[in-house]
C-alpha cells in the first residue's frame, strides 16, 4: 500500500486573499478596536490609541523575529515579566589581582593531610603535650627569675 505523505506542514493555507485565517484575524481584530477607539474617545486621543492598535496587529500579523510568528515573542515577553526571578551577583576578579592570588597561593600553600578520627586523637594528645610542655619551661623560667613572678 502506499500512503500519500502532506508536504509544507509549515507553511498555512491562504484563505482570504493572501492572507492567512490567523493574519485575517489580526487585521480584523485590529481595525475593530480602531474602530471602537474612534467611537468612543475625543480625536486627539484616539488617534494615538488608533496608531498603536493598528502598528500592534499588523505587527502580528506579519512580523516573524528569528522565523517565528510575532505572537510568540510578546508571549514570551509577557511570560518574562510576570515570573520571579532570581538574581545571582558572582564578582569576577581583576585579571591582575587573581595572577597575585595565585602567586600567594603556591608561596604559602601547605599540604593538610585528610583529617580522620585517629589523626584527630593524635592532634589532641600532641597539643596536650605541648601545652603541659609550655607549662613546665614557664614553671622552670618563674624559678629561676624572680621578677616574672609578678608578671
Amino acid at each position: 500500500m502506499q500512503y500519500h505523505v502532506p508536504q509544507f506542514l509549515e507553511v498555512e493555507d491562504k484563505i482570504f486573499g493572501q492572507l492567512t485565517f490567523k493574519q485575517f484575524l489580526y487585521i480584523i481584530g485590529g481595525a475593530g478596536l480602531a474602530y471602537l477607539a474612534y467611537t468612543y474617545l475625543p480625536i486627539y486621543i484616539s488617534f494615538f490609541i488608533i496608531l498603536a492598535v493598528i502598528a500592534f496587529s499588523v505587527s502580528l500579523a506579519f512580523v516573524k523575529i528569528n522565523n517565528k510568528p510575532f505572537i510568540v515573542v510578546v508571549d514570551s515577553f509577557i511570560r518574562y515579566l510576570l515570573s520571579p526571578r532570581l538574581y545571582i551577583w558572582k564578582k569576577t576578579p581583576n585579571k591582575k589581582t587573581k595572577e597575585e592570588a595565585d602567586r600567594n597561593k603556591t608561596a604559602t600553600s601547605v599540604y593538610i593531610p585528610p583529617l580522620t578520627a585517629g589523626n584527630l586523637k593524635d592532634l589532641a594528645w600532641s597539643l596536650d603535650i605541648k601545652q603541659q610542655q609550655e607549662v613546665k619551661n614557664n614553671q622552670q623560667i618563674q624559678k629561676k627569675s624572680p621578677l616574672l613572678k609578678d608578671i
